[in-house]
């Protein structure tokens, strides 16, 4: 397997083998990134200036200063608008908005009870798009989610009726209820935006979000998720029980009436503000120090033996797939910009680092055995890898 590209590298030229096994007990090092400045600060400094080679693989010139604002106006908007109707969950409005800005899909995890549905829907209203939530079942048919062809006996002619997954914000509530053969039927709308019913293709309005929610205290009836489907989710966000601080605010907020399904959020934004988020986003700047960083940890997530040590790279079964990488690179930029920065920094790839691998980094049956997450072995992983 080869190393992961150093930039600079001669075109054409054959990447170094990996690094063979240190005898000593420290692990060899992973692949240097390039020349980094020699403090954080100055990597901070150095950094929101995009390349001036013309080969730099940026898409267009870096967000404005006046863009940056706008987006942090529009961004205010929403948190205010998801805090007036949420308490707390501070950790899921900044995944939920990550996705939203990143064009990705998010996976929610959690007991029942603790807000994913309230918060899915806060946050299409907030944007004031539209939202299809789906209860996901044994019985649920794939033509029930992306639609069918019905036949019409006025007319002797089939006619097409969309499923409710044609939405801007779709909610898949316990998607691990749904067959195998119902979890496939959104594998094509996550990863191409589109549908096909009776060999016809029809695209899904944009932006287009996926949130899916599955219990994991309840096995009886569920379905585990696939790998290739689980890949496909920018994000998986475990969501946690709130404070008694926020609890005691919660049932303040239902006595006040501020949870009431019918009380929408006073101020929104518009889908035309959300794709200018994602345009700004996608022009955020990664220094290439960055990205071979992020190309570094997807490497020891596959080679993981001689950088944490054959005791824990056991109970890795799988290491992440480049959608890793790509996740990443899209979410860093995602929150750069929540951060108010034009520029991606170390410290973005390691607060997203469990929420990126923890569905990707496949662990043996050993390690569930044993007690070992994922969150441990990546965590690891990170320590391994030099930050720039």
């Amino acid at each position: 397997m080869n190393e992961p590209y150093a930039p600079g590298s001669p075109a054409g030229s054959t990447p170094p083998p990996p690094p063979a096994p240190s005898a000593s007990s420290a692990p060899p090092a992973p692949p240097a990134p390039p020349a980094a400045p020699a403090t954080r600060a100055e990597a901070a400094a150095s950094q929101p200036a995009p390349p001036a080679s013309p080969s730099a693989s940026t898409r267009s010139e870096a967000p404005t200063e006046a863009e940056l604002r706008r987006a942090g106006a529009v961004l205010k908007t929403v948190s205010d608008a998801y805090s007036a109707k949420m308490v707390g969950q501070e950790r899921l409005r900044t995944s939920l908005l990550i996705s939203l800005i990143a064009g990705g899909h998010i996976l929610l995890e959690s007991v029942p009870g603790l807000a994913k549905t309230t918060a899915a829907s806060t946050l299409a209203d907030t944007v004031k798009a539209q939202f299809k939530r789906i209860q996901c079942t044994p019985d649920l048919l794939p033509s029930d989610i992306t639609g069918n062809q019905i036949y019409d006996a006025a007319t002797g002619s089939f006619r097409t009726v969309l499923g409710p997954v044609h939405a801007n914000f779709v909610l898949l509530d316990e998607i691990n209820r749904s067959s195998a053969k119902t979890q496939s039927a959104m594998l094509e709308a996550m990863q191409e935006h589109q549908t096909t019913i009776g060999g016809e293709v029809h695209h899904l309005p944009q932006p287009f979000l996926v949130i899916a929610t599955q219990n994991p205290i309840e096995q009886e009836g569920t379905y585990e998720l696939p790998e290739a489907q689980m890949d496909r989710f920018l994000l998986k966000e475990i969501v946690e029980y709130p404070s008694p601080a926020d609890e005691f605010e919660i049932l303040g907020r239902i006595d006040s009436g501020v949870l009431d399904p019918d009380r929408h959020v006073e101020s929104a934004i518009t889908l035309d503000d959300v794709r200018m988020l994602q345009d700004v986003a996608s022009r955020i700047y990664v220094d290439p120090a960055i990205r071979n960083y992020i190309v570094s940890i997807a490497y020891v997530t596959r080679n993981p033996a001689p950088y944490i040590g054959e005791e824990r790279a056991r109970f890795i079964k799988y290491g992440a797939s480049p959608r890793a990488s790509i996740a990443f690179l899209q979410a860093s930029r995602a929150l750069a910009l929540l951060n108010g920065r034009g520029h991606v920094l170390p410290e973005d790839i390691r607060s997203l680092r469990h929420l990126v691998l923890r569905h990707r980094v496949l662990l043996t049956f050993e390690a569930d055995a044993e007690g070992i997450r994922s969150e441990e072995i990546i965590d690891q992983i990170f320590g391994a890898v030099p930050t720039p």
